[in-house]
């Protein structure tokens, strides 16, 4: 499955400071541009990761899970 996000990178003196306008503590830097796309793309992934982790943790077996859509 493919989704989108909308990355905000600014340059900060040396170092590129990006994050991930939708989703709250996704967040990262790198010295090239190209290294602060690659490590957004790396923290997404490992947010989205621990929050699938802590939901179905939190929720009971009996939760019913489904696919949700937005038109924006």
């Amino acid at each position: 499955m493919e989704r989108q996000y909308t990355a905000v990178i600014q340059k900060r003196g040396r170092w590129y400071v990006a994050f991930v306008e939708e989703i709250p503590g996704v967040n990262t830097q790198g010295r090239t541009l190209k290294e602060a796309r690659r490590n957004l793309k790396e923290a997404l992934a490992m947010i989205l990761e621990a929050n699938r982790s802590l939901a179905e943790r939190r929720s009971s077996h009996s939760a019913q899970r489904e696919p949700i859509t937005l038109e924006v």
